[in-house]
């Protein structure tokens, strides 16, 4: 039993339902077609108590009975506790429902968390489970992937080949999705002999297919859903000296703000972009008003993860240097120390340099500088 003005007060389906006009407003009971008794069991709890204990075994019947009922306070709850549990062996479950019930959030990160997993997800029996729909949705939606572009050939060819008779007539239409341009042509020689592409293309690549072989920036295993952005690293505004980094946004057409250096207020460091990753290298702060402080620490920050981690100090503390980027390494050139002495130069008067090796997180002395240098063009 529940009484109308608590149901009418929660929800505009029961409020319609208990007015004057309608015939249920007068009806001692009610069918309600459409809804389990498990999930209006849930809802009303909600209605008299505001508590809702939701399970992986009734988010289910709650979630439909939510939607059909018009409370959206619970649909929104049950979307963040599926979002909550996403993992690879439920996240076609949970975009199903997404999709199901017009949860566009829910569906945006389901798809986002597949892709960002998507080389483990593809090992999996759920892989198979994608429906055509689903599969050209997360080909097309343009999130970041964990793996190369041949790779995802490699998957939309095996979700083919599962079934045939029912998926080869999807083929052309996923395969349209795929970016050969940055499948090496060794990894497309190897993918061609798979049955479904000798059935599409017969045994000859195709000739806008054919001598592409290009293949991404080597500091990326993909570049999907990523954009060429510029960043404003630190520097000093209206308030003296700051740490925030903001990225000029082509597609968006402004600049936003993005993150800030883990570290105290500081200016003339080094910045370079390597393997994706923004590194901010030495540099110098104050303490007082009549002292700088030269520093040889650095820090990386994944614009993938949003996360920043430490990294091994320099041998010798700079700022005012240049930190360029060259075959893999990061080079520290030039630039000064609190106080030139023996440990910044060489009996010469050479500023000593050193190289980043980021596989082993070392530094490594190199040729000297002839010549003291600050401020000058990497």
């Amino acid at each position: 039993k529940a009484h109308r003005a608590v149901l009418a007060a929660c929800s505009d389906y029961f409020r319609a339902m208990f007015t004057d006009a309608m015939r249920e407003s007068r009806q001692p009971e009610i069918c309600l077609n459409g809804v389990s008794a498990q999930g209006l069991r849930c809802l009303l709890e909600y209605a008299y108590t505001s508590r809702l204990v939701l399970s992986l075994a009734n988010i289910q019947d709650v979630l439909a009975t939510a939607n059909h009922v018009g409370l959206t306070p619970v649909v929104e709850a049950c979307s963040s506790y599926l979002q909550d549990q996403l993992d690879l062996e439920n996240c076609i479950d949970v975009a199903t429902l997404a999709e199901t019930y017009s949860l566009r959030r829910l569906r945006k990160r389901v798809y986002r968390f597949i892709c960002t997993n998507l080389h483990q997800f593809a090992e999996t029996a759920e892989f198979q489970r994608l429906s055509p729909h689903q599969l050209e949705h997360l080909l097309a939606c343009d999130f970041p992937v964990n793996c190369p572009e041949g790779d995802v050939l490699s998957f939309v060819l095996n979700w083919v080949a599962w079934d045939v008779r029912e998926r080869l007539s999807q083929a052309r239409k996923l395969l349209s999705y795929i970016c050969f341009s940055e499948i090496p042509a060794s990894r497309l020689a190897q993918l061609w002999d798979s049955p479904v592409l000798q059935c599409l293309f017969s045994r000859r690549i195709p000739p806008h297919l054919s001598g592409i072989g290009g293949l991404p920036p080597p500091s990326l295993v993909n570049t999907r859903g990523m954009e060429l952005v510029l960043l404003k690293v630190g520097g000093f505004g209206l308030s003296g000296v700051t740490n925030e980094i903001t990225y000029y946004l082509p597609s968006a057409g402004r600049w936003k703000y993005l993150t800030s250096i883990p570290h105290v207020e500081q200016c003339n460091f080094g910045t370079a972009v390597l393997g994706n990753e923004l590194y901010v290298v030495g540099g110098c702060f104050n303490q007082s008003l009549h002292q700088e402080n030269v520093h040889p620490f650095g820090f990386r920050y994944n614009a993938l993860t949003n996360e920043w981690s430490t990294m091994a100090p320099m041998h010798w503390e700079r700022c005012r240097f240049a930190l360029c980027v060259a075959r893999g390494h990061l080079y520290a050139i030039g630039g000064a120390g609190e106080v030139v002495s023996d440990a910044d130069a060489t009996e010469d008067g050479e500023i000593r340099c050193e190289r980043y090796e980021p596989h082993s997180d070392t530094w490594v002395p190199i040729t000297p500088l002839p010549g003291a240098r600050t401020q000058h063009a990497g």
